[in-house]
């Protein structure tokens, strides 16, 4: 079953509200880029504006581009079925936050860089809810896509199947009409995009294209 999240960070920050509004009754819920302008040089969102975000009731997809997750992650007050993605390579006590996150019920992810190799995440992987494949460097929107991401896709198949676990793999950068049906292809589960659905007229619209062309028929 595919998801697609819108990124709110690629929309017009002040329509936020009003772009919610409009694709909730269309997509899996949005995904929300925190950034501390340290762990990457951007800065987006406090907690106070995610979690006023998140009252607005849509599912989300928080993804923690942090220096330090853990205490971040502590301010936000998220529904049950949100997921939060966390990085690999953040100072983190990994298994104890994966703990934390589970304890409040909501979806473990951990997010993983271009230039970090797959195995630094392996032995968490019988533990958490979701991968994210950075198919950009992280940091900003409308970045191109990384054709590498999609062999570290397919790593990530190999290894979900050779060890029968149940992670979803997510992918999240350059996601646009060109790349989704390829990225879906290769065995990717939840798409993040921005660019893709914000930079058109009509987000509606480029936000169901984006679904046919990835398989209405695994759409959520």
């Amino acid at each position: 079953m595919i998801r697609i999240y819108p990124s709110l960070m690629a929309a017009d920050p002040l329509c936020l509200k009003n772009e919610i509004q409009l694709l909730a009754p269309h997509c899996a819920g949005f995904h929300l880029d925190v950034m501390d302008n340290h762990f990457v040089p951007n800065i987006t969102w406090g907690a106070d504006t995610v979690n006023a975000i998140a009252r607005l009731g849509s599912p989300m997809w928080v993804h923690l581009m942090v220096e330090k997750p853990d205490e971040f992650y502590a301010t936000l007050q998220l529904s049950d079925d949100s997921i939060v993605s966390f990085h690999i390579e953040s100072k983190v006590d990994v298994f104890r936050l994966i703990k934390i996150i589970k304890e409040k019920k909501h979806k473990a992810s951990i997010a993983i860089s271009p230039k970090t190799p797959i195995s630094r995440i392996i032995p968490f992987l019988h533990d958490i809810d979701q991968v994210v494949v950075m198919s950009v460097e992280p940091g900003f929107s409308g970045q191109s896509f990384l054709k590498a991401s999609l062999d570290r896709i397919s790593e990530l198949v190999e290894h979900r199947k050779k060890t029968n676990t149940t992670f979803r793999i997510g992918i999240d950068g350059g996601i646009d009409a060109i790349n989704i049906a390829v990225v879906v292809e290769k065995g990717v589960d939840d798409c993040a995009i921005g660019s893709g659905i914000f930079r058109n007229k009509d987000s509606i619209e480029a936000l169901q294209k984006l679904q046919k062309l990835a398989g209405k028929d695994k759409f959520f």
